[in-house]
């Protein structure tokens, strides 16, 4: 039998750190990354054979477990008559339908291979729209590997951006303005001084991508306020959350429309596919109706879109998302409970089948305070559950998620793993 290990050496040879996105590699938390080799449901076997209740669920994607037979059936029946044309289908305008129809503020909406290519686009549509160059993003949120958004703060509050990556030119990054999350406070005195020149802000709603982040009350209405004020477009970055917080995603539980969405992930339910969208007259805006290029050879792949399809109709069930956030909220809370008896710190944060976990007293509003966490003590954490059998996110930065498909099975499997580790660990 062929260990991680093994496997693990063998891809390093060949692939760069061994992985083809870089948290996989364990480097965060340390050890060797599993290679799983099947999934079924809420959980997958790595090539030793070995079982994982799933709380990665493919980074958020997988709202309906593993191996949904639906969504298998489905994908095999349609990939029998082709996997892709390069021309248009029937199949991916009801899709475009089905997305207009769940999320009142798309209009129109573009279908893409991946969140990236997605909000790359969105960007290139922004500046394209408003004739601006400035982009606003939030420390701690990510929109993807495009250059124009792997960006970091610079030194100060209201500084130009500065590149988070080797091959991205300062001069590109200092079109992008990074500020805090949830600091209302700098929004207003950017727009104050920059507003005529601001393209875009770019925020995820709930942030996924530094652990979960709750956006304080009023931030999100706010900053629909100071874009419209300025001319500048409102883009939320819904990869993450979309149809994975709420059928409507995160924009629809806390009201506001946005001029422009992107999503990913749930949409695709395992298979690549994104999506950007919004207001008509900005979506006009593309090629071949409008000035601004996008294209992509596999965008709309027939056999993605039936993976998506069958995703949405499944999501759209009654009662789906009361039972993924009382499945979330006992999973989580469950935890915390334990791990405050054995006298750690710990918090928690939770919508609809997405979670954040925390080694510290008090839920983080901010990157700052994120970092704050106890790192060390999740990672010890973390490799005890997974050798009890249960698989988080190899990062302390990063959010889980529950599937429709977790039972109470799992739920006491997880909790009872939880304080066998807890107890060791004190």
């Amino acid at each position: 039998m062929i260990t991680n290990q093994q496997l693990f050496d063998r891809a390093q040879k060949f692939i760069p750190g061994g992985v083809n996105s870089p948290v996989r590699a364990f480097r965060s938390v340390g050890g060797t990354p599993r290679f799983i080799t099947r999934g079924q449901g809420p959980r997958v076997w790595d090539v030793e054979g070995k079982e994982y209740i799933d709380y990665v669920c493919s980074w958020g994607p997988l709202l309906h477990g593993h191996a949904h037979p639906s969504v298998i059936k489905a994908v095999q029946a349609v990939a029998e008559r082709g996997l892709s044309f390069g021309a248009p289908t029937a199949l991916e305008v009801e899709f475009a339908e089905k997305l207009n129809q769940l999320m009142p503020s798309l209009e129109q909406v573009r279908l893409t291979s991946s969140g990236t290519e997605a909000t790359m686009s969105a960007i290139r549509l922004a500046r394209g729209f408003t004739g601006r160059s400035y982009i606003v993003k939030f420390e701690g949120c990510y929109h993807g590997h495009g250059d124009a958004l792997l960006v970091k703060a610079g030194s100060g509050a209201l500084t130009f951006g500065q590149p988070d990556s080797g091959g991205v030119p300062a001069e590109l990054a200092a079109q992008t303005l990074v500020l805090e999350y949830n600091h209302i406070g700098q929004v207003e005195e950017l727009f104050a001084t920059q507003g005529d020149r601001i393209a875009a802000v770019i925020v995820e709603p709930v942030a996924g991508n530094m652990n979960m982040v709750l956006p304080k009350p009023g931030f999100l209405s706010r900053l629909r306020e100071l874009t419209t004020a300025h001319g500048a477009l409102l883009i939320f970055d819904e990869v993450m959350t979309g149809f994975r917080v709420a059928l409507g995603g995160a924009q629809s539980l806390f009201g506001i429309h946005p001029d422009l969405t992107t999503l990913g992930k749930v949409i695709g339910g395992g298979m690549p596919l994104a999506a950007f969208g919004g207001r008509r007259d900005v979506m006009q805006y593309l090629a071949p109706v409008g000035p601004v290029y996008q294209a992509g050879t596999l965008s709309g792949n027939p056999v993605a879109v039936t993976a998506g399809l069958v995703n949405l109709h499944l999501a759209g069930e009654n009662g789906v998302y009361d039972r993924l956030g009382d499945m979330t909220r006992a999973v989580t809370e469950g935890i915390v409970d334990i791990a405050r008896t054995q006298g750690f710190a710990m918090s928690t944060c939770s919508l609809g089948g997405m979670f954040g976990l925390y080694f510290r007293e008090t839920l983080p509003s901010n990157l700052t305070q994120v970092m704050e966490s106890d790192k060390l003590t999740f990672n010890t954490f973390f490799q005890g559950m997974l050798e009890e059998g249960v698989y988080f996110a190899p990062s302390a930065f990063e959010a889980g998620f529950v599937s429709t498909v977790h039972t109470s099975v799992e739920l006491d499997q997880t909790l009872t793993a939880a304080e066998r580790v807890l107890k060791q660990m004190r």
